[in-house]
């Protein structure tokens, strides 16, 4: 069974930086990649970066407007996947999510449809 867990979001100002939390367990028999994705009001979900869980290189990938700005990164275990948020923007605010996904570079993120309950972040100019 899929468990997914966000925590870390919260309200800054621009220029600020947040660090989201992740707790996978469940989902390897759908992808060895985990990817923070990220709904505003009124707009699609969207994936935002992913990472090869487990991978010995950690490969990960980003969409061009956070590059520079979030790091995706997996603890040892690989039970749990961050994203450093720094130099946080206005338009970074949406409700993020984690999940299960695959990657590649012509379709970019797809999730599986698999989410944990969110984790907010508001960033104010």
């Amino acid at each position: 069974q899929v468990h997914l867990a966000e925590s870390g979001g919260g309200s800054v100002q621009a220029g600020g930086s947040l660090r989201l939390s992740c707790a996978a367990s469940g989902y390897t028999h759908l992808s060895p990649c985990i990817a923070w994705f990220r709904q505003a009001p009124e707009k699609k979900r969207g994936g935002v970066a992913v990472i090869y869980v487990g991978g010995s290189d950690g490969s990960r990938y980003y969409i061009e407007s956070v590059k520079a700005r979030f790091t995706i990164s997996q603890d040892n275990a690989g039970n749990t996947v961050y994203l450093q948020m720094n130099h946080l923007k206005p338009e970074d605010t949406a409700m993020y999510y984690c999940g299960p996904a695959s990657w590649d570079v012509s379709m970019g993120i797809k999730d599986f449809g698999y989410w944990g309950q969110g984790t907010q972040v508001s960033v104010s100019s």
